[in-house]
């Protein structure tokens, strides 16, 4: 007889918690290497359209490279692949907001995946990242410009908390 009686309920609550547990273990790897970078804005072009995911899915590998450049393994066939999948992005108005001196809170939402070598889901992680727009004069005429420059910020926050995000 056993010690410890394993109760059918029990079980059941360890297998629910299992997956929690192997996403949190997949992230904190700390000899995790990424071998490419892929950015998904299906989600973001359906709702906002382009150019402003164009906009995403030009910067953003860049700055996700750069956040995360120690674990960049480019040449590693045993690498993960690292997907960001943008859901959402929001410019506050630019004519000011409520925030700190005028600001404007600019948002952006995401979730970053971690696939394994073979393709199979290693991990994912969401990332909600904010930046502050303070409207200038000159921005008015040239508002697509200055809308350029805030999904640049915001691209670049999200990529900053990727390593945290992920547990590197």
């Amino acid at each position: 007889m056993s010690a410890f009686p394993l109760t059918r309920r029990a079980a059941l609550g360890i297998l629910a918690l299992s997956p929690a547990v192997a996403v949190r273990s997949a992230l904190a790897q700390p000899n995790v290497r990424f071998r490419n970078i892929v950015v998904d804005v299906s989600p973001l072009r359906a709702s906002m359209g382009d150019p402003t995911a164009a906009w995403v899915q030009q910067e953003l590998p860049g700055a996700l490279a750069q956040a995360l450049a120690g674990y960049m393994a480019p040449g590693d066939r045993y690498g993960a692949t690292l997907v960001a999948r943008i859901d959402d992005l929001y410019l506050g108005p630019s004519s000011g907001g409520t925030g700190p001196w005028g600001a404007a809170q600019d948002t952006i939402n995401g979730t970053l995946l971690v696939k394994g070598p073979h393709g199979g889901m290693a991990a994912g992680a969401p990332i909600r990242a904010i930046t502050w727009y303070h409207p200038m004069a000159v921005d008015q005429p040239m508002r697509v410009e200055s809308n350029h420059w805030r999904v640049v910020a915001l691209a670049q926050a999200f990529a900053g908390w990727a390593p945290r995000e992920l547990g590197l």
